[in-house]
């Protein structure tokens, strides 16, 4: 469900009552849920029932919200868009247990709402995001982040640091490691024979040198390691044309080696249609590419888009064979 004083649970409501191909189960908190049916002015075609009320193996009728809490209820009368330490421990709560259960062969896999990072700091949990709490649970070493679209899919060789933090960590591991997920990830989404470009981290790719060495010493040797692999691999590219080439269909992913290097191509595409994907995991997880969007929160406007996207990537990855 994510933070719940962010859109996450209108999104939720939304998106079950446009009617979803697959049963659901929402880890979250029912109250919260029941009162964004209410914003929503849905609470007459919506219902929301403790998953402990249904029957193994049913299937609940059509508008039904089925929601499994594990921790404490929220209050009633949480603030709408402020950041709340019940929340925000909340949010990580609902995300562990789905963890868990997906761990254990009962979710097929897990698509997650935004959480609040500050929020979730002031419940007592600091982690930089979703990426790193579904891999430290999952006791996963290898995974990384993928923002995809109907245009672009981009994964990440580092994530959440400080830019100056960036140029030590892009080691020859790191690359190699990265262009295996983005090939996985392709492989997921039922590419046969995935086309990965690698970005440079430096303007013009390092040009030979002048600009940076990281390119020669690092991001090429990783490159021909993947080739002799047998993987589909090319770069390092320079990061300001890749993206575009891509676009246009000349690959099938680009490896970036920071945040906004390859987030920003897809989000500035609309966050209306991105995809966060967690590639690597022992499941298959999915996220909406936004934030909590406080400044929206409780009015009823918030735009299920992305959820939808999500929930159907999921769908597809979790079902096409490797």
């Amino acid at each position: 469900m994510g933070d719940a004083a962010g859109i996450g649970p209108e999104l939720i409501v939304s998106l079950h009552h446009q009617g979803l191909p697959h049963p659901t189960v929402v880890y979250g908190d029912a109250g919260i849920l029941r009162r964004a049916a209410k914003v929503l002015g849905l609470e007459q075609h919506i219902t929301v029932v403790e998953a402990h009320n249904l029957p193994d193996n049913s299937t609940p009728p059509a508008g039904t919200i089925v929601v499994r809490n594990r921790w404490q209820a929220l209050p009633d009368d949480l603030a709408f868009g402020e950041i709340n330490a019940q929340a925000g421990r909340g949010a990580y709560e609902y995300l562990c247990h789905a963890i868990d259960d997906a761990q254990a062969g009962l979710i097929r896999g897990i698509v997650t709402a935004p959480l609040h990072k500050k929020a979730m700091q002031a419940g007592g949990i600091d982690a930089p995001g979703h990426t790193e709490i579904l891999a430290e649970r999952s006791q996963t070493q290898d995974f990384a982040m993928m923002l995809a679209n109907h245009e672009l899919r981009v994964l990440l060789v580092t994530i959440h640091m400080a830019l100056a933090d960036v140029p030590r960590h892009i080691t020859f591991d790191a690359e190699l490691r990265a262009i295996r997920l983005a090939h996985l990830a392709c492989k997921q989404a039922g590419i046969a024979a995935p086309r990965i470009a690698v970005a440079g981290l430096n303007p013009h790719a390092g040009e030979d040198g002048k600009f940076g060495l990281e390119e020669q010493q690092v991001i090429t040797p990783a490159i021909q390691a993947a080739c002799a692999e047998g993987l589909i691999v090319s770069g390092p590219w320079p990061g300001d044309t890749i993206f575009m080439r891509a676009r246009k269909g000349e690959f099938d992913v680009v490896v970036a080696q920071y945040h906004d290097q390859g987030l920003i191509p897809v989000k500035y595409l609309g966050v209306d249609e991105g995809v966060n994907i967690t590639v690597g995991l022992p499941f298959v997880r999915t996220s909406v590419d936004h934030g909590t969007a406080f400044d929206i929160a409780g009015k009823g406007i918030a735009d299920p888009s992305s959820l939808r996207e999500a929930f159907d990537m999921a769908l597809r990855m979790s079902a096409a064979p490797l």
